[in-house]
């Protein structure tokens, strides 16, 4: 029964804790750090009402200390994922008939435990598990975390107030609901947000959800988890489980129930899935709703009146900060030849002055990328690099596994705008840079927007506002999320909701109403107060003095 219209306002986003020298959070998180690392976690699937542990156990290890055993994670099969199917589906109905204020208490709550009792343990199950230091974690599992669960509330009350209007003698509304069937949820390493985003955001509209995170972001996955059990989500609403990505497609995506997937990870997989999606539509109760986030190719152009130093900072930011591993890192920079030489030098001075290691020194501006078949792919990269001709090595390209999977930040200058690593996404701490003539904006602009088949985030750097305009216009499609005098990186709950189109992703803009419009389906009803009763229309009567 519902007993009033209830508003969300709008929230403020989730204060970033700096973890200064003597602080009380700087304390209490390198405590937490060594609790976790001191006890061995046992970590099963979470399906319905069961903990499921199957004794096939994967190892977790910090990427940054592969010596060191952070717990095992239970591996799955095709029956856990009938078996999570089938949990999500019993619990269907009374998920969706549970009033909205009942379900946003909980995501509400789930916030405030991480904000309050859980901050620590998320952003530390991250750092060790996801090699994050302790600005991205707190910025990425605290803040962001929080953001979403707040701020997906409020813009979901928004959209239930949207109503038709009503003639006289009727009345129309409209219902929000949730789809019919089951959402999976595909979410990636690099960011704990959207791990938690992903199946949360169709939760919250009366979806329930099959859960399957990457395995390196387990750690981290299943304290969440657990934060939203003992927020009181119910029972079967979301169901996580560990499986590997053919089995778990072959299953949910010929099942008949299947409603959409919220995904983010790479393009050809993405690719993949539509295409399955699309072979097997003839199945589904309705068509499926296909969201994803994809990969990224993201870049910087600096015009000649840029500041060198501004070009540098964001260059050093964007391209750097979790050792290039966001959907957003700045990985192609376009620099003008006027202003090149003192960028350059900037940023070797930068790189050189990173410090790089494990997460527990907080002084580690750098940690390790996320596994070894990462690390090889890097590798290969830069070893073909060295290789090329057309390639000068500016700073970096070092390599060490033997301790964490190590790869220094590395800045490349090409002399070919279409070199490989001007092209491809590497996922990596490797930014390559440009140097076009600093009177050939125009042409460099068709460059910029033809290089890649990407178009998640870029920046303009410069001085002239008639450049940035210039820039703004004819890379409206180059970027998703598009940035002036500033890095590419950091989109905010709230303030950038963030995706792109092109070949990286439907553009669904995590972080505002636009994504949750595709976790509901709407009804309307029409409600005649007095019924008419006979079918002649006015216009059916006959002419006065007629024949």
């Amino acid at each position: 029964m519902s007993l009033g219209y209830f508003a969300y306002p709008l929230p403020a986003n989730e204060p970033v804790h700096q973890y200064a020298p003597g602080s009380p959070e700087r304390a209490a998180l390198k405590k937490t750090l060594e609790e976790l690392k001191a006890a061995p976690a046992d970590i099963p699937m979470y399906i319905g009402a069961e903990e499921v542990r199957t004794g096939r156990r994967g190892v977790l290890r910090p990427p940054h200390e592969i010596a060191h055993t952070l717990g095992h994670y239970h591996e799955g099969g095709e029956a856990h994922v009938h078996q999570a199917i089938g949990a999500a589906l019993a619990a269907r109905a009374g998920w969706a008939s549970l009033s909205w204020e009942s379900r946003a208490g909980i995501f509400l709550r789930a916030a405030e435990l991480i904000a309050t009792k859980y901050r620590y343990l998320m952003n530390g199950t991250t750092m060790l598990g996801q090699s994050k230091n302790v600005f991205q974690a707190e910025i990425d599992s605290a803040c962001e975390l929080i953001d979403f669960l707040r701020f997906n509330v409020h813009f979901l009350g928004e959209i239930y107030k949207q109503q038709p209007i009503s003639g006289p003698g009727m009345h129309n509304r409209l219902e929000w609901r949730p789809l019919e069937g089951f959402v999976l949820a595909i979410t990636p390493f690099n960011f704990t947000a959207i791990g938690g985003n992903l199946p949360t955001a169709p939760a919250l509209c009366g979806n329930v959800v099959v859960w399957k995170p990457a395995h390196t972001q387990i750690y981290s996955a299943q304290m969440f988890m657990r934060i939203l059990k003992e927020a009181g989500l119910p029972d079967g609403v979301i169901n996580l489980i560990y499986v590997d990505g053919p089995v778990l497609g072959q299953v949910c995506f010929g099942h008949r129930d299947f409603a959409g997937v919220h995904f983010t990870g790479s393009t050809g997989v993405f690719n993949q899935m539509w295409k399955t999606i699309g072979e097997n539509v003839g199945r589904y109760k309705n068509y499926p709703r296909i969201v994803g986030e994809t990969g990224g190719k993201d870049f910087v152009l600096a015009h000649r009146t840029a500041d060198p130093q501004v070009v540098a900072t964001a260059l050093l930011r964007g391209a750097f900060e979790y050792q290039g591993q966001k959907c957003s890192a700045a990985s192609r920079a376009y620099l003008p030849s006027n202003i090149a030489p003192e960028v350059k030098r900037l940023l070797v001075e930068g790189v050189r002055s990173f410090r790089m290691g494990g997460v527990e020194d907080f002084e580690n501006f750098i940690n390790a990328v996320i596994d070894e078949k990462s690390f090889d792919r890097i590798e290969t990269y830069l070893r073909n690099a060295r290789n090329d001709p057309k390639v000068t090595f500016l700073a970096g390209g070092g390599c060490d596994k033997t301790r964490g999977y190590f790869i220094e930040p590395t800045v490349l200058e090409v002399s070919d705008p279409g070199s490989v690593t001007m092209c491809e996404e590497i996922f990596g701490p490797v930014l390559s840079l440009y140097v076009y003539d600093e009177h050939g904006f125009d042409d460099v602009l068709s460059l910029v927007d033809t290089t890649s088949p990407y178009a998640l985030t870029g920046s303009i750097i410069a001085g002239d506002r008639q450049a940035v305009e210039t820039a703004t216009e004819r890379l409206r499609y180059a970027a998703g999320n598009f940035y002036i005098n500033d890095k590419p990186t950091g989109a905010v709950v709230g303030q950038q909701p963030f995706g792109g189109a092109r070949a990286s992703g439907t553009n669904d803009k995590a972080g505002s109403q636009l994504n949750l419009y595709r976790w509901l389906s709407a009804r309307v009803i029409k409600e005649t107060f007095v019924a008419p009763t006979d079918y002649r229309y006015p216009f059916l009567r006959p002419e006065s003095g007629g024949l």
